[in-house]
């Protein structure tokens, strides 16, 4: 089922607590998007460039991972935008990718490692992608110090992120199809990177392809956006593939869990430019924020 429509290149879903949703839009929108609990009314907040990952604090403060602008913006409800960050301790931000907040309050991102203007030159992905010089990173930020550290880099395309009922952080790499985990012990580190899972299928496909955002549900399992591979696959706590839940498009961005109780997933898929809406067996997992 379709949800909203008539988007332009979606990304992002963050589900509000009065059943209303923000997105991001790329292509000339460059914004972020306010959309009625039915789907029929949008509105936009702010332009800000080409905006990919979105979170929501308790504060209703929106954070926007900024890959034009390689920085992390801080904007408002009212469409006040910001710039709060763009390096790590003189390193500078490439491509800000997505956001989630973690059981510590900090919010945590991931950059994927290449300017957008090197990976996507002329707003097409470039054909050598695959053995092109990455380095993909993952941060903690302490929004209200404006600290940073780096968890860890060399990554092939960091992306999406999110946080297990373990406590665990859960990052991914489009270009492998890997899932990572970092356990997380309460203190301002994480662990090591530790193999989880991989979500890629077999052959046939002749772009690229991989894993984008990503939510966990309940009970425990993994719902991942498969970008170019046209599937939101479902990996359960051993990280083993479970189920491949078909999109109509071929290139899912994100994927977040609707209000508790309706058990739905709602997709951004970028080739038709709509979220499309899925029933599941689970509620998402109650995001920190």
């Amino acid at each position: 089922m379709t949800f909203t429509e008539h988007l332009q290149y979606p990304e992002g879903p963050v589900a509000l607590s009065d059943g209303c949703w923000l997105v991001v839009e790329g292509g000339e929108r460059g914004c972020v998007t306010h959309i009625s609990r039915d789907g029929r009314t949008k509105r936009i907040i702010a332009k800000s460039g080409l905006p990919n990952g979105l979170a929501v604090d308790r504060e209703g403060v929106i954070w926007v991972a900024e890959p034009k602008t390689s920085s992390l913006l801080r904007l408002t409800m009212g469409g006040e935008v910001s710039v709060f960050m763009t390096e790590c301790n003189g390193e500078n931000f490439l491509y800000p990718n997505d956001l989630c907040f973690g059981p510590d309050g900090a919010l945590y991102l991931t950059d994927s490692g290449i300017l957008m203007d090197d990976f996507e030159p002329g707003g097409k992905i470039r054909e050598d992608y695959l053995t092109a010089e990455v380095d993909g990173r993952v941060y903690r930020i302490d929004t209200n110090t404006r600290t940073i550290s780096k968890l860890d880099s060399g990554l092939r395309f960091t992306n999406g992120l999110a946080f297990g009922p373990d406590n665990s952080l859960y990052v991914n790499e489009t270009m492998t199809g890997m899932i990572y985990r970092y356990q997380w012990s309460g203190g301002q580190t994480v662990g090591r990177r530790q193999d989880f899972g991989n979500v890629l299928s077999g052959g046939g496909h002749n772009s690229m392809r991989g894993p984008d955002g990503m939510a966990f549900g309940v009970d425990g399992k993994l719902y991942v956006a498969v970008y170019g591979q046209g599937d939101v696959t479902v990996l359960g706590q051993d990280g083993h593939v479970s189920e491949r839940i078909r999109t109509e498009g071929i290139m899912p961005t994100n994927v977040a869990f609707g209000p508790p109780g309706q058990r739905k997933i709602y997709v951004t898929e970028y080739e038709l430019g709509q979220i499309e809406v899925f029933d599941v067996e689970t509620d998402g997992l109650p995001l920190w924020n």
